[in-house]
């Protein structure tokens, strides 16, 4: 099993969720010259409109605009993502093979079921990975740091990332996924579908709500659980007064 040794993956239930969540971050950190990297559990299947080979190419085209440097599906059932063994083994052996430094997982209480189970899931297998006793191939391997994606949680981030020069490739990565945020003409949209005004509504508030929140344009925040170090006091950014 080649090692990839990633510095950055993120782990969600859905193509396109990572994109509208975090994206901008990826990119950040692809062009700072890291390795970054996009499982997505479920191919999306049980989605009202596309197909799983639509999004499967709507996701790889949109992985090149973001950067990352791999991009895969764990095959997890969608609307049936659970911390299940069987999934927590395969994901801990996907872990295993990419050995990324950091990883974002969603945020633990969503409305949809299938991102909170994503988070314990995403968790779980990164945990089960570093235990050299597990019944899987490859190296034993645990990531140094997870990070939650927190964009559409109303609780406060422990640090948002600017990424105001990355905000329009975000963009275009994200209406990558045309089957989702662009309705064919004459189609109706239900609740169940974010038409592109709104989508482009809400990501544009979104982000620059926190971009505001640390001075900057737009801005995509992360929850982390433990603390922050921080060694220089004196440099530390975001005006207090």
């Amino acid at each position: 099993m080649e090692k990839l040794n990633l510095d950055l993956l993120a782990i969600a239930a859905h193509p396109d969720d990572v994109e509208l969540t975090c994206g901008g971050t990826l990119l950040t950190m692809a062009q700072l010259g890291y390795k970054t990297g996009i499982l997505d559990l479920t191919a999306g299947e049980m989605g009202t409109r596309g197909t799983p080979q639509i999004r499967a190419r709507e996701a790889a085209k949109a992985a090149k605009l973001l950067r990352v440097s791999w991009r895969d599906t764990l095959g997890v059932p969608d609307s049936d993502v659970q911390p299940a063994r069987q999934h927590k083994l395969r994901l801990a052996a996907v872990i295993r093979q990419l050995r990324p430094k950091t990883v974002i997982l969603p945020y633990w209480e969503a409305r949809h079921p299938d991102h909170y189970h994503a988070s314990t899931l995403g968790y779980e297998g990164c945990f089960l990975a570093g235990l050299k006793q597990l019944p899987i191939a490859g190296e034993a391997h645990r990531p140094f740091k997870i990070l939650y994606s927190i964009s559409y949680a109303d609780v406060r981030p422990t640090f948002v990332v600017d990424i105001s020069a990355q905000y329009e490739q975000r963009r275009k990565a994200i209406l990558a996924f045309a089957s989702q945020f662009r309705p064919k003409k004459g189609e109706r949209t239900g609740k169940v579908h974010l038409a592109i005004d709104r989508l482009e509504a809400e990501m544009n508030q979104l982000a620059r709500h926190y971009g505001q929140l640390i001075g900057v344009q737009y801005g995509e925040p992360f929850l982390q659980k433990e603390l922050m170090q921080v060694k220089d006091v004196v440099k530390m950014e975001v005006r207090s007064i």
